[in-house]
């Protein structure tokens, strides 16, 4: 009888123990294919949910984790305003607007990318720009 309230209580344990690391974000490369492709769906998401007429483009990748055991990625980007209308062809190109006013947006987006069905979720968002105006609304989703 006491073998298995011990084996009962052992698996409560290691239960809540893998629940617990499931539920956390470990750093991981920038240059992981499935990562960079989560990137360029949240700048993508930005610039669609944008109200401004210009889209922006990536400065910089700031912080990288994934949940563990998932393919759901957390990212800090900052974006920069381009001189491109959204309408435009190569944005992946345009030049970064120079002005007094240059507008630079920090967000962090949380993504959950099925690579194998060309599938990427926007879970949360989260944007602030460092002068106002032309910004994507933030989030939750």
């Amino acid at each position: 009888m006491w073998w298995k309230v011990s084996l009962l209580v052992m698996l409560i344990v290691l239960s809540t123990h893998i629940w617990t690391i499931q539920k956390e974000f470990v750093d991981i490369s920038k240059d992981l294919d499935y990562f960079v492709a989560s990137v360029e769906f949240a700048v993508a998401q930005f610039n669609e949910d944008n109200m401004g007429e210009f889209t922006n483009r990536l400065l910089e990748v700031q912080r990288t984790q994934q949940k563990m055991w998932t393919m759901i990625f957390l990212m800090d980007l900052e974006m920069g305003r381009t001189i491109c209308k959204k309408c435009d062809e190569d944005i992946d190109n345009c030049p970064l607007q120079e002005s007094s006013g240059e507008e630079k947006a920090h967000s962090t987006f949380v993504v959950d990318a099925r690579p194998w069905f060309s599938q990427f979720s926007l879970l949360n968002s989260t944007s602030n720009a460092e002068t106002g105006g032309d910004r994507a609304p933030g989030f939750p989703r």
